[in-house]
Parts: C-alpha cells; sequence; structure tokens
C-alpha cells in the first residue's frame, strides 16, 4: 500500500526531489492503514520521510464539520445540537470593538488595509472584511508572509493593519525584527488573544509579547484597559505614521463601559489616573485595572489610600507619571497580563535609571507565573495567577510586612 501511495495520486515526485522518501496519501481516520504506516516510519533509517496524511475537520461530528472556523477550543457545549454554552454578556467583545472601530477608521482613510492569517472571525477582520472587501487580505496560515507583505504596504504608503493572535505572531519574530522594525515601518499590529485565554488554552494564550516587541528600538506597545480604551488605541495606531506600533486586547468581553462613538488619538506614552490616593500606587498595563479599582475599594475599608493608574502605554513609558507615583506613595504595585520581561522590566528599569528606588520604595510586580497555564475559565486563570483583586490586596499587605493570608481571609 505504501508503495501504491507514493505519489501515483499526487506526484510525490516533488518531495523526492527535495530528498525526502514521501508516502501518501493516506486516510487519517483509518487507523489500519495509517498506524502500520506510522510503525514503518517510526523504524526506517532511509533518512527524511514525508508521510501526506489527509484528515476532515470534525470528522464524525456535524457541528464541527460544518463550521470552518469553530470547535477549535470550546467550552461547555450541548453534545447533540453542539451549542457552546458561553454566558450572556452586556458588553460587546473585544474583539469585535476592534473590527468595528478599524471600519470606522478605514472610512476616513482610505490607505487602512487589513491582513490576517486565516484567522478573520477569531480577530475581527470578518467585520472589516464585509466592509472593504478589495482592502482585506487573508494569506492563510503564512504570518511570516503576512509581516513581510504589511511591511510592503507600508512601504508604498499603506496603513497595514497585521491582525494576529499574539502567540501565532511569535511565528513571524524574524520579519517583525528585519522587514519592519530595522526599517521603522508603520506596520500595525493588532494582537488579539492578550493574556489568559480561557478555553484556547496554554497554546494560544498571549504571554510574551511586551517582552519580544518590547525589546526592538522604536516600537510603540499599548494595552487596552477596557473596550472604550481599545476603541482610542485602534484610532492612535492608524495615526501612527513614523514607526512600528502594536496594541494588545484580551479574548472574551470588555467590562461594560460607555462606548465612544469615534476614536480619539491618544498622547503617545502618556498614562492616565483613574483614582487618587496617598499610600499605595497601582499602575495597571490591560485589562487588569477593573481589579486594581476593586482593590482599591477593599485597601480603603483598611485605611489605605490608593491611586490607581493606567499605563496604556508600555513604550515608550510614561515616566513623569511613574517618577510621581514612585515619589508620592510607600507602595508601588504594577499589574500586567503578561510575562517576565514586559511592562514591569521597562518601570523597573526607568525607576532605578532615575534613582526611584534610592529611598526605599516599596516595589512589587505582579505578572504571569513562570509556568503554561492549562485550561480553565479566565477568571479562574487570573484568579490562580493571584491577578485578581484578593491577590492584588495580598500583594500590597506583603509589602506592608502585614500577614497578607490573615488580612485577605477577612475579607472572605
Amino acid at each position: 500500500m505504501e508503495e501504491y501511495a507514493r505519489g501515483l495520486v499526487t506526484g510525490g515526485t516533488l518531495f523526492e526531489e527535495l530528498g525526502f522518501f514521501y508516502i501518501g496519501p493516506i486516510d487519517g481516520h483509518n487507523l489500519d492503514h495509517l498506524l502500520p504506516v506510522l510503525k514503518n516510519v517510526r523504524d526506517t533509517r532511509e533518512g527524511p520521510v514525508l508521510v501526506h496524511v489527509v484528515t476532515q475537520k470534525g470528522k464524525g461530528y456535524a457541528p464541527a464539520e460544518a463550521s470552518d472556523d469553530k470547535y477549535h477550543g470550546v467550552v461547555k457545549f450541548d453534545v447533540t445540537t453542539g451549542k457552546q454554552d458561553k454566558p450572556k454578556s452586556n458588553a460587546p467583545s473585544y474583539t469585535k470593538v476592534f473590527g468595528e472601530s478599524l471600519v470606522k477608521e478605514a472610512r476616513k482613510d482610505e490607505r487602512i488595509v487589513a491582513i490576517t492569517a486565516a484567522m478573520p472571525s477569531g480577530t475581527g477582520i470578518d467585520i472589516f472584511g464585509k466592509a472593504f472587501p478589495d482592502r482585506t487580505f487573508d494569506v492563510g496560515i503564512a504570518e511570516q508572509h503576512a509581516v513581510t507583505f504589511a511591511a510592503g504596504l507600508a512601504t508604498e504608503g499603506f496603513k497595514p493593519f497585521a491582525t494576529i493572535y499574539s502567540t501565532f505572531l511569535q511565528r513571524a519574530y524574524d520579519q517583525v525584527v528585519h522587514d519592519v522594525a530595522i526599517q521603522r515601518l508603520p506596520v500595525r499590529f493588532a494582537l488579539d488573544r492578550a493574556g489568559l485565554v480561557g478555553a484556547d488554552g496554554p497554546t494560544h494564550a498571549g504571554s510574551f509579547d511586551v517582552s519580544y516587541l518590547g525589546c526592538l528600538p522604536g516600537f510603540v506597545i499599548m494595552a487596552a484597559a477596557d473596550e472604550a480604551e481599545l476603541v482610542h488605541m485602534v484610532a492612535t495606531a492608524a495615526a501612527i505614521d513614523d514607526r512600528p506600533s502594536a496594541l494588545r486586547y484580551p479574548r472574551g468581553d470588555g467590562v461594560g463601559v460607555d462606548m465612544p462613538e469615534f476614536g480619539v488619538p491618544l498622547e503617545i506614552g502618556k498614562g492616565r489616573i483613574v483614582r487618587e490616593g496617598s499610600s499605595v500606587a497601582l499602575l495597571s498595563f490591560g485589562t487588569r485595572l477593573s481589579h486594581c479599582l476593586a482593590a482599591a475599594e477593599t485597601l480603603a475599608s483598611h485605611g489605605l489610600t490608593t491611586t490607581v493608574a493606567d499605563a496604556r502605554f508600555a513604550k515608550p513609558l510614561d515616566v513623569d507619571m511613574l517618577l510621581r507615583l514612585a515619589r508620592e506613595h510607600e507602595v508601588l504595585v504594577t499589574i500586567e497580563e503578561a510575562s517576565i520581561g514586559g511592562f514591569s522590566a521597562h518601570v523597573l528599569q526607568a525607576l532605578i535609571q532615575h534613582g526611584a528606588l534610592d529611598h526605599g520604595l516599596k516595589v512589587r510586580c505582579m505578572l504571569l507565573p513562570d509556568m503554561f497555564v492549562e485550561h480553565d475559565s479566565p477568571a479562574a486563570m487570573y484568579a490562580a495567577a493571584g491577578l485578581d483583586a484578593k491577590g492584588i490586596v495580598a500583594k500590597v499587605f506583603e509589602a506592608l510586612g502585614k500577614d497578607a493570608r490573615r488580612e485577605v481571609a477577612k475579607l472572605r
């Protein structure tokens, strides 16, 4: 059977010329055929082997077979109907907000184009594609090409939005560095699935983008604290025309804030104070802001007045705001939905450079744990990581030398 399959149907001579021993195509759903072939390949010593296996997505389960872009990551669902048990929200999803905001910006500027790598509905580019089909490009599962294509468009005066999951952009890091950053081209990277992603699991968690983009010269890096901020950050990215930029936003629904009709470009590198206090400063980068505000309420009940700030930008950092927080508070806590080497690293570097750690300031950094977090609901995942309101309160008590476990237990 192997000999019969070797190129008689598909022309495997291409792979033979490349030095592969080609076998296929083989029905990947027929284990009686597939397993003997795999065992033979395992035991072969003839050099590289390419096994061409053909499968069908969702084979044997009609709802998955009928949906090209669903059931890759699922929550609880009805097996009979395939309907997924998703809680209803009064707030729009971040993905939808991004797609609709990009459409509004594109109506004002015909140079805006959108690129995705086989994830139009997962990134909101399907919304853009319905409005502007001639300005929408799905390059398939080819993130490297997507980035280089975006760079090429930027050289010709277009405003490309390379809209890719944070974790998938890792595949194109060489292109980000050489084709975009070194040439300082204004490619806008819209990074969906920032932070922990629930049902999508550890393969899709956007943990590393702040670290791997933040070290590149010239990049602007933004994170939306809520869905309204995302609208403004889309407008900001559209306005940045002299360097690359990235805006990150999570999977799931927003927090239910009032939405602006149109986005207004933000001042680059400027954060905002959303609550004033004098004892503790919480500096948030991303959607943990709502948990910081909840933590501030709890701390106030313990007599600790708390300033809550939204950094908005990891790069360039709002150094003036940061130094003010360091100067006027006893404790400074950074909170982010990213790995080590990200936002907190930029904050610490700035504090050190300006001597802000020379006089007893207590600094703590809250970020994703040094592990791949397994599937769960996003709320449960962040709670386990200590990045919820209770975890933030506990971190403040720890910095102040109080028994965090005892103090947090009082709150339950």
